[in-house]
């Protein structure tokens, strides 16, 4: 029976010496005059195993001209390496060709530029870098499932096209079969003769949906794609990314930040974990130090602090800041780091300037600020916000009016306010994020399949 490499690797005692068929892909090939090494790979582990073959096979010459990238079947004996005793190698007795590969095949044997692999993404995943870092996207993903599954939370599908904007910001794609020619032509816009009757578009959060839910249900999460149309080439921010959304009812802010912290723990450590051989790749590969950078994390306790005290700090630091940290306003980037670093760890920064937060946010007794946070890491910088969110209708209905938004669109939301309302607070995560944080590849094209860019739309 053909066997998987990951299974032969944890369980190497029991195959050593024995014979086995294994199936995958050539990552190297070094041919001699008598004998050959295929450097062999089949993408169930990070791990790869070498194959020797010698001249007293039938086929010889066949494989020793089998190209790189090629699919082959090789049956063989597992003995450890003479070279290293910690090693297993595939003695040969039989390789056989499944699907050739042309010569212009682009993964070769050398180091290739992650700007050169974003323009054959189709076959990135065959490098060590991108193998490991999507094997690290694909654990993170079930580590996030299986901390909400655990704890009792019901997972919420939340619609990718809503006539709602839930952050007010505007930069959402719209979604319409009308004829953009004819009203190029005519300049007039009738959305009721569109597809659903109104103005739609690609959805920027499932926050406010998922609140219908954990007021139905205590406790729930999304997660899945959103998407912002904003014009923007920077190392983190794309069109299309993954967002983590919990909303819980019966919480506020104090507890919201408790499930941040254990949240990310848990992702963390089962990363740790489940990816041994991926993180120390990168550890040694892209980010020194990453595998302490993560660890510190799981052993933090994360500081919280006011903005109103975080901006004191900052002005009393003595530091020239490119950027001067102001009361009332958000933080830079140099602050974010600089933060970090005063509490050596995580902060959690509470209680934001109203006026530069999302409306639905639980505005505080002091009528300046509200109940909202975010988490700024060691490294990465702010990786999580969250609020309570303002269970007050006439509260939340007057902020709406302050910021002159539409309310027909949204008057099933501020329902929920009638209908049995409770506090309740949630939080958001962008994924491609956390995997930056994760893997230490700086750049979100490099965390996500088939990023989705301005003038960037390939596959």
């Amino acid at each position: 029976m053909n066997k998987d490499l990951k299974e032969i690797y944890e369980k190497r005692d029991e195959y050593i010496n024995k014979e086995v068929s294994i199936s995958g892909w050539i990552r190297n090939h070094r041919r001699q005059k008598e004998f050959g090494f295929i450097d062999f790979t089949d993408g169930t582990t990070f791990q790869h195993l070498q194959i020797v073959y010698d001249n007293k096979l039938d086929n010889f010459e066949e494989i020793s001209k089998l190209h790189i990238g090629s699919a082959i079947t090789s049956i063989g004996l597992l003995v450890l390496s003479p070279k290293n005793n910690q090693d297993l190698e595939m003695q040969a007795s039989s390789i056989i060709l499944e699907g050739d590969c042309d010569e212009d095949y682009p993964i070769q044997p050398k180091r290739h530029t992650r700007e050169f692999l974003r323009e054959v993404a189709y076959l990135r995943p065959r490098t060590n870098l991108f193998n490991a870092v999507f094997k690290v996207r694909s654990v993170a993903s079930y580590a996030i499932h299986k901390y909400f599954q655990e704890r009792g939370y019901v997972y919420f599908h939340a619609p990718l096209i809503t006539a709602s904007d839930c952050e007010g910001a505007g930069e959402m794609f719209q979604v319409t079969t009308l004829d953009l020619n004819k009203i190029a032509e005519t300049k007039k816009v009738d959305y009721t003769k569109d597809f659903f009757g109104k103005q739609t578009s690609l959805t920027v959060s499932g926050q406010l949906e998922a609140e219908t839910w954990a007021l139905a249900y205590k406790k729930t999460y999304t997660f899945g794609p959103t998407f912002r149309a904003e014009n923007s080439n920077t190392k983190t921010h794309a069109n299309e990314f993954w967002m983590i959304e919990p909303e819980i009812a019966f919480c506020d802010l104090d507890g919201d930040m408790d499930i941040m912290e254990d949240m990310l723990k848990y992702i963390v450590k089962y990363v740790l974990d489940n990816c041994p051989y991926e993180i120390d790749f990168f550890d040694k590969f892209v980010e020194k130090g990453l595998k302490d950078k993560l660890n510190n994390l799981i052993n933090s306790t994360f500081v919280r602090i006011d903005h109103e005290e975080v901006i004191k700090i900052l002005k009393d630091s003595g530091v020239k800041w490119e950027f001067e940290p102001e009361y009332g306003e958000d933080i830079a980037k140099e602050h974010e780091k600089y933060i970090t670093e005063y509490f050596n760890g995580p902060v959690f920064i509470k209680n934001w300037p109203k006026d530069i937060k999302a409306f639905y946010m639980k505005q505080n007794a002091d009528g300046k600020t509200v109940a909202a946070v975010d988490l700024e890491v060691p490294g990465a910088g702010e990786l999580m916000g969250g609020s309570q969110r303002e269970e007050d209708y006439n509260k939340l209905a007057n902020r709406m009016e302050e910021l002159g938004m539409e309310k027909d669109s949204l008057n099933w939301y501020l329902d929920l306010r009638r209908y049995g309302g409770c506090k309740h607070a949630g939080f958001g995560m962008g994924f491609e994020r956390l995997l930056i944080y994760l893997t230490g590849v700086e750049n979100i094209r490099d965390v996500i399949p088939y990023p989705r860019t301005p003038n960037n739309c390939d596959y």
